[in-house]
């Protein structure tokens, strides 16, 4: 299932996945720190999403509320929330 996300207050503009069967096969963000999100992107890939938003879920970057890697795990709790 290709999903696009559109993360808030972070620096990236939108996140879009592909999950299939619980599983995420591919993660890209658009905008933000190039090299982070590339980063995530990797070690995410192939992993299971509930495994996912337990490891990024929470994760602030500086002063703000959430991070990109939260802003992910988001995103994949709708996609789980929506397959239920």
């Amino acid at each position: 299932m290709l999903v696009t996300y559109y993360p808030k207050d972070v620096c990236s503009k939108l996140i879009k996945l592909d999950v299939e069967g619980g599983v995420i096969r591919s993660v890209e963000f658009l905008g933000g720190c190039a090299g982070n999100a590339k980063g995530i992107s990797a070690l995410v890939k192939d992993r299971p999403v509930n495994e996912v938003i337990e490891t990024l879920r929470g994760i602030r970057c500086g002063l703000k509320r959430t991070s990109c890697p939260d802003q992910l795990a988001l995103a994949l709790k709708e996609i789980q929330d929506k397959a239920e």
